[in-house]
Parts: C-alpha cells; sequence; structure tokens
C-alpha cells in the first residue's frame, strides 16, 4: 500500500471518527463546522479545518471517502505522499476560503466535508493526466471532460445560488489543485496546456467578475415574478438600487456584519432572494 496508501487510511479513518460522532451529537457539529459568521466575527479559525472532518449523513461520507481513496491513491503514485497531503491541505483552505469570499455578507452559511480537498486532488490528478478514465455510472469518460463538467457546474451552482451543496468550496478547491499540480509538475503546462486553460479560464473569468463586481451575484439571481407588469418590475427594482447595495457591502467590508441594521439585512436578502 505504501506511505501514501497508509496516510489516506488515516484521514479516512479520522473523517469516520469525527463524522460518526457529529452524527450523534449536534452541539459538536455546531461547534467545528464551517460558519461564515463564527469565523468573520468570533474569529473561530479552526473552523476552515475542522469543518472538513465533518459529513451531513452517513451516504456523504461514504462517498467523499471512496473519491478520496480513488484519487488520493492516484495522485500520490504521480506526485509523492507529500504531493498528495499538500494539495489535499492546501485544496481544503482554497475552498473554504473562496466559499468564505463569496458568502462573506451572508451570516447564516455554513458548510461541512472535505469536497474542497477532495477536489483538488481530483482535480490534481485531471491536470496531470488528463486522458484517465473516470467511471460515472459504471461508464468509463475521460477526465479532462470531468474536470471541465465540474468546474462549470460549480461555476453554475454558485451563480443560481442552489442550496444543500457547497459549490464555491467545491471550486476553490479545483482550482487550488490544478495549480498546485503545475507547481509540483511544471511540465503539465507543456503536455497538458489545453486542458489547464480549459478548466482554469472559466474558473478564474468567473472569481475576476466577482470580485471587480461585488454586486454581479445579486444581481444575477434577481428574477422578477413573471406575472408582474413592466411597472411593477421598475417599481420592484427601484426599491433597492444598485449604488444602495454598494453602500451596505463597504458597510460590510469596512464594519463586518454584524454592523448592518435590521433594515439592511432584509434589503440585502431581498435582494439576493431568486
Amino acid at each position: 500500500m505504501g506511505l501514501t496508501g497508509i496516510l489516506v487510511i488515516l484521514i479516512i479513518a479520522a473523517n469516520v471518527l469525527i463524522s460518526a460522532k457529529g452524527f450523534k451529537n449536534m452541539d459538536f457539529m455546531a461547534r467545528y463546522d464551517f460558519q461564515v459568521e463564527k469565523v468573520l466575527v468570533y474569529k473561530d479559525y479552526k473552523r476552515l479545518f475542522t469543518s472538513a472532518f465533518l459529513h451531513a449523513n452517513w451516504l456523504h461520507l461514504i462517498f467523499n471517502m471512496i473519491a478520496l481513496f480513488y484519487f488520493g491513491m492516484q495522485l500520490g503514485a504521480i506526485l509523492g505522499t507529500l504531493g498528495f497531503l499538500l494539495t489535499f491541505i492546501l485544496g481544503i483552505l482554497g475552498g473554504v476560503l473562496l466559499a468564505l469570499y463569496i458568502q462573506r455578507y451572508n451570516s447564516g452559511y455554513s458548510a461541512i466535508g472535505p469536497s474542497a480537498g477532495i477536489n483538488a486532488v481530483m482535480l490534481a490528478c485531471i491536470a496531470l493526466v488528463p486522458g484517465m478514465r473516470i467511471s460515472l455510472f459504471f461508464i468509463p469518460i475521460p477526465g479532462w471532460i470531468i474536470g471541465l463538467a465540474y468546474m462549470l457546474i460549480s461555476i453554475y451552482g454558485i451563480r443560481s445560488r442552489r442550496e444543500g451543496i457547497s459549490h464555491e468550496a467545491h471550486l476553490g478547491g479545483g482550482i487550488t489543485g490544478i495549480i498546485i499540480a503545475v507547481l509540483l509538475q511544471p511540465s503539465a503546462l507543456q503536455n497538458n496546456l489545453w486542458v489547464i486553460l480549459l478548466m482554469l479560464i472559466p474558473s478564474l473569468s468567473f472569481i475576476f467578475l466577482i470580485v471587480r463586481y461585488p454586486h454581479f451575484l445579486i444581481l444575477g439571481t434577481l428574477k422578477p415574478r413573471t406575472n408582474h407588469t413592466v411597472e411593477d418590475r421598475a417599481n420592484i427594482e427601484r426599491k433597492i438600487t444598485e449604488a444602495q447595495v454598494d453602500e451596505i457591502l463597504e458597510k460590510i467590508n469596512k464594519k463586518g456584519i454584524s454592523s448592518l441594521t435590521k433594515k439592511e439585512k432584509e434589503a440585502l436578502e431581498k435582494y439576493s432572494r431568486p
């Protein structure tokens, strides 16, 4: 099995033991999961990593651990044990930091699971061996297709504000994994440049948009009801102007989420509601 195999088994064992305790004790889960408000307002930074050892249920846990074992062993064979560990840990960090940035105005946002780290390992494997076959419903598909589809699905999930899955962490982990793979094995740029660019260009372009235009995600989810007249829709959109939203975002950047008044929170929530 080798050193990488032993390390992967230890990580899996830690996930099983800690997640099992979380299943039985919701207070334990709440103390260590990833919560935007707990990190930004109360500076509880341990949650950035402790949340990666918690799961929602046994199915969530089993699926993640199978993926971790498969891709962890693959990456370990390419980059070695240290390369795998570095990709996994930095992938978790990259994922939760992107989730923290995107959801920084959503104090109620929370997430659990090591998906960011697993995605980093998976996308690193694909960046290094784009032709590797990955079975999807028992159908072998080239890895680069899976990688591209995964990145695009993550972008769509963030843009549409689909709840229940931390698409932000998935995207952040995937991008981190690709970058680490290239840094640890620069020859990948020469051999697999087209695949790496295919996965990175849409992802980095999306991140550029949400950084350059902070209201990009909010504006994209404003969907007036179809039974409104043109005048009704105009009145609704005038309730909160883009300038007002920018003022609220600026206040959060300077003073934090807790500084918002009830009216400001309600306004921002109403503006971002699908």
